[in-house]
């Protein structure tokens, strides 16, 4: 059985190994932003590796935790993550044996949140945590850091240098 936290692990790692190359790329990114009112990279990461915690400890019946410090830097939020990672591992699975009965309240901005289980890790906390992953993917992506969606999923593999372009038929490649 799937738990919570297989998920949020699973894909925080992708978002260590996407930091990686973030922090290898050469040039400092985590300040770029999609948008002038959108958070930046480094924020990004860090909202969604504190989306984990905000979803499983409830889910849990745990009071929320967090790892997050004062530091913004690149390292900061890797070992935001390293702890996230690990905390999430030592919860049993049998800790999420009540979601059917429980109701988690939240706030979404300036929304105050009462929703049943279910509905708060599948319509808000899971979209949310992707919502935020998936920006650390673009705005890595936009400043050229050389990722692409098998960094993203680890599912996916494409051959070396493969481009979804106009004079590429993504039917002819061959998976490497």
């Amino acid at each position: 059985m799937v738990v919570a936290t297989d998920i949020f692990l699973r894909y925080l790692n992708q978002l260590e190994k996407i930091l990686h190359k973030v922090a290898d790329h050469g040039q400092d990114i985590t300040g770029n932003r999609l948008h002038p009112d959108m958070l930046p990279l480094l924020l990004q990461a860090k909202t969604a590796i504190g989306f984990t915690l905000r979803t499983c400890c409830p889910l849990a019946g745990r009071p929320i935790v967090s790892f997050t410090d004062d530091d913004a830097s690149l390292a900061s939020a890797l070992r935001e993550l390293a702890a996230t990672k690990a905390y999430l591992a030592a919860i049993p699975p049998q800790d999420f044996g009540g979601i059917d009965a429980l109701r988690v309240s939240t706030a979404a901005g300036f929304a105050d949140l009462d929703l049943p289980g279910w509905e708060y890790y599948l319509m808000y906390a899971l979209p949310n945590f992707f919502f935020h992953l998936s920006m650390v993917y673009a705005l890595a992506r936009q400043a050229g850091v050389p990722i692409g969606k098998a960094d993203f999923d680890g599912y996916h593999k494409y051959p070396s240098g493969f481009t979804f372009t106009d004079e590429c038929d993504p039917a002819d490649a061959e998976p490497v």
